[in-house]
């Protein structure tokens, strides 16, 4: 039997997580780290250890989730895991020459799911959303379902076929107004009615192993209706390409912290991470009146979460960026980030949350795709250096003081 030095050793960050080939090596290392018996807090000291490699790493997340799993009484009902499809084509096929970032991404989450819960009471079943994607996602999920064993367990929905809808979608009339999020109330709303007990949103890519599901399904278990995954947390791994951004993202995080406070203000720090878990009674509150069907839903069912005063709770885990062929790439990364910070906005009135009203006009008068291009480019000299706690701090940088700012940036304002 392998020590934990002895696997640590083995280790190593030259190795690219979103290929295929990789996922079966860190899934081969979670089992060594559950034969030493090494308890969770050794676990979580070796995934801090940057010197013990990101696979290494990646695999105490999964080791520790599967432990809760075959250790702890899940038997919760039916779990629905479910991504949005948009643009996802070369990510849901293999990697070859003719595809060189494939990720073979919805067979990999079969894999990775059958691998934590093939022997466990847990129920499950994957769930594949097509946001009106104009290359057919949809036809390739169904394809790639098909040639796996647990293809039997996948269900591809289309937005455009539930369109124009009632209910929660009503306030959706055309597939093209969605960005993510009227896929993702598609999803659950169809999960809800088949009598599901909780749906967990990820990505279509791979930047999340689900070998960690039971990173969420404990405390599920434990009376928590909600609970999200938090990549800041210190107990997190976390490999992310913060480079793609320019050096005013500094600013948009603290326009989205103020405007957000309702829930950065209760240690909810990682609103966009895309491993959470909902129960159906916080869904059903959530549903009954989505205020977005963009980027920023996650915001917007948090905040319908806290409404209907369900707990929520959070957990460390692992997250491997995946951005070659990210949403906020292809559609542009300020696209992304306008729809956030409107979506944001709208979500905390409608909701009737606690936020900085006046952070939430100046994202009225400034937060356009072509404005943001502009700001993410530059830095005001209140935010120089800044601590990242201290985003979204008003005595840092106030509303009025960033209008001053922006007003006086070209070409903005001109």
């Amino acid at each position: 039997m392998r020590s934990l030095d002895d696997i640590a050793a083995r280790g190593t960050d030259d190795i690219d997580l979103t290929h295929p080939a990789g996922q079966p090596r860190v899934r081969e290392l979670a089992d060594a780290l559950l034969d030493t018996g090494a308890d969770t807090a050794a676990l979580r000291e070796l995934g801090r250890d940057p010197a013990a490699g990101i696979d290494v790493r990646v695999a105490t997340k999964l080791a520790e989730s599967r432990r809760l799993v075959t250790a702890g009484d899940l038997d919760v009902g039916e779990i629905v895991v479910q991504c949005a499809m948009w643009g996802e084509h070369r990510r849901l096929r293999p990697r070859d020459d003719d595809n060189p970032l494939g990720e073979d991404a919805l067979r990999v989450k079969l894999d990775q799911l059958g691998w934590l819960l093939s022997d466990t009471p847990v129920r499950w079943r994957l769930q594949a959303i097509d946001d009106g994607c104009p290359d057919d996602s949809g036809t390739v999920a169904e394809r790639m379902a098909a040639d796996h064993d647990l293809g039997d367990r996948v269900r591809v929905l289309r937005l455009a076929d539930a369109l124009p809808g009632d209910g929660p979608l009503g306030g959706l009339t055309d597939v093209d107004d969605s960005r993510k999020g009227g896929a993702m109330v598609l999803g659950a709303s169809t999960a809800l009615d088949d009598g599901a007990a909780a749906v967990v949103l990820t990505d279509a890519d791979t930047s999340v192993d689900l070998g960690q599901l039971g990173l969420l399904l404990a405390p599920f278990a434990d009376g928590a209706e909600v609970v999200i995954g938090d990549r800041k947390h210190a107990d997190s791994v976390l490999r992310k390409a913060e480079a793609r951004w320019g050096p005013g993202i500094v600013v948009l995080r603290h326009m989205q912290r103020m405007v957000g406070r309702a829930l950065f203000s209760r240690g909810l720090h990682d609103t966009q991470a895309a491993f959470k878990l909902y129960g159906r009674d916080a869904l059903a509150d959530i549903l009954a009146a989505p205020s977005t069907f963009g980027f920023s839903f996650d915001s917007d069912w948090l905040y319908g979460a806290l409404r209907g005063g369900h707990e929520i709770a959070a957990t460390p885990f692992a997250f491997v960026d995946s951005f070659a062929e990210s949403a906020s790439i292809t559609q542009g990364p300020m696209t992304t980030w306008e729809s956030l910070l409107v979506g944001l906005t709208a979500s905390a009135r409608a909701r009737g949350v606690d936020h900085d009203e006046q952070m939430a006009a100046v994202v009225d008068d400034y937060a356009s795709a072509d404005v943001l291009d502009v700001v993410v480019q530059h830095i005001p000299p209140q935010l120089e250096g800044v601590d990242p706690s201290e985003l979204g701090d008003p005595a840092v940088l106030s509303p009025a003081d960033l209008r001053v700012w922006l007003a006086d940036l070209r070409p903005v304002t001109g």
